[in-house]
């Protein structure tokens, strides 16, 4: 019998941790193929500095409780793993971790780069003879990941940000007296446009909010905005702008960057330079609001269908390594889209791992300002449903783990590896 070994990875969302809960309740069914299901502390960390969580301690309720829990229950990191050739020295430690430890099964649950590193430790453990089984489950909110109809974390934000458009329509509209309000939104977004294309599923009549959305996809033309948004503000009083933190201009620059860390340019501030640019044309005073943390944390507000694809994400992972697969990630199969049926497919890591999937164009607007019927067809069945958290006191309950951690059985890491 083989031990098992889950961890997070990248920025979390609302429902992570309900694949958490698929993961670990789904291997508590298998305890007769499955001893211990460790966690990993903040992800590939915690495997490297050997700190080892032993989710089994856990109750049964606090366990079934990640499933409307927001955050990351272990931990997450972000950490871009080299090949085994490239890094002999990282694979040497991180297969000493798991030999100490018996572990047989590998869940690494994340984005992009995490696929890429399920994929490689799927590799490196055949070229060291190594009897691991290592399987993907897929976590983003930028639902960028290929292969998949969608991604879990992304119905729940896509709610979130839609309904935060609408209230603040409804806002904007009792005070559209006197000189026009401008309102714009920064929502995340480096490369894919899909949490800034969600907004829109809050546009069900004419003139509804928002009225302008801008996506990386589409290069920014400042004088198609400015004069979209001047003919928007005069007629109603106001104008609602959604802005993806990658937009960037006709040459390919991003509209507003903080500098680089490990290798990626550092996002912020793409609603404050378009804000600015409406000041400066338009003469207009603006309110600008970046929801950075609470898109991906609103679990008050997630998508029960999300929260279901999530959890069916953690079991469906488990069920494939009880098969023997390895290399794989569970995906998201469409069926139908009224009503909105689907199923979990394996699909291949080696072709999932920092591959995108960019909003298509037949999803975006003809101004290059919105979206279309295509993408609402798409979208609007991801948002469905309702799934709140039970609340004491007025406030939500949340999971609140020991993780107690295991003792350590291998010598101290050989050096430290940072986050980026």
């Amino acid at each position: 019998m083989k031990n098992a070994l889950y961890a997070q990875a990248g920025g979390v969302t609302a429902v992570i941790n309900a694949s958490a809960a698929g993961v670990i309740e789904t291997a508590r069914r298998h305890a007769d193929r499955i001893g211990t299901v460790f966690a990993a502390r903040h992800g590939i960390f915690g495997i490297w500095n050997e700190e080892l969580i032993d989710t089994n301690v856990e109750s049964p309720e606090e366990i079934a409780l990640l499933r409307q829990t927001p955050g990351g229950a272990f931990g997450s990191c972000r950490y871009d793993v080299k090949s085994h050739e490239d890094d002999p020295g990282l694979y040497k430690r991180i297969f000493e971790v798991f030999a100490a430890h018996d572990i047989g099964y590998f869940f690494y649950n994340g984005g992009n780069g995490s696929m890429d590193t399920a994929w490689k430790l799927h590799l490196a453990a055949k070229a060291l003879d190594y009897p691991l089984i290592s399987i993907g489950v897929p976590k983003t909110i930028d639902n960028d990941l290929v292969l998949t109809d969608c991604c879990p974390g992304y119905g729940s934000t896509a709610k979130y940000v839609a309904t935060a458009i609408r209230e603040v329509g409804l806002d904007l509209e009792a005070m559209a007296q006197g000189k026009p309000k401008i309102f714009l939104m920064e929502v995340m977004g480096r490369n894919a446009g899909w949490i800034a294309a969600a907004s829109a599923l809050a546009c069900e009549h004419m003139d509804d909010v928002p009225h302008v959305v801008l996506l990386p996809e589409v290069p920014f033309d400042p004088e198609l905005f400015i004069a979209k948004v001047q003919h928007v503000a005069q007629r109603l009083g106001y104008c609602a702008i959604v802005v993806s933190e990658g937009v960037r201009d006709k040459e390919g620059r991003y509209l507003a960057e903080r500098g680089k860390g490990g290798g990626y340019v550092q996002l912020g501030g793409a609603g404050l330079a378009v804000a600015d640019l409406i000041r400066e044309r338009l003469g207009f005073g603006y309110h600008l609001a970046i929801i950075d943390y609470l898109q991906r944390a609103g679990r008050h507000i997630a998508a029960r269908i999300d929260v279901e694809q999530a959890y069916a994400a953690g079991a469906a992972a488990v069920e494939y390594a009880m098969q023997g697969l390895s290399g794989v990630m569970p995906a998201v199969e469409r069926v139908s889209d009224t009503p909105y049926r689907w199923f979990m497919k394996p699909v291949p890591l080696e072709e999932v791992g920092h591959a995108e999937r960019s909003v298509p164009r037949e999803y975006i607007s003809a101004d290059g300002m919105g979206v279309t019927e295509a993408f609402r067809r798409y979208a609007l069945p991801l948002i469905e449903g309702e799934d709140p958290p039970r609340f004491h006191k007025g406030l939500p309950v949340y999971a609140k783990l020991r993780c107690y951690t295991v003792a350590r059985r291998c010598p101290p890491a050989p050096y430290e590896i940072a986050s980026y």
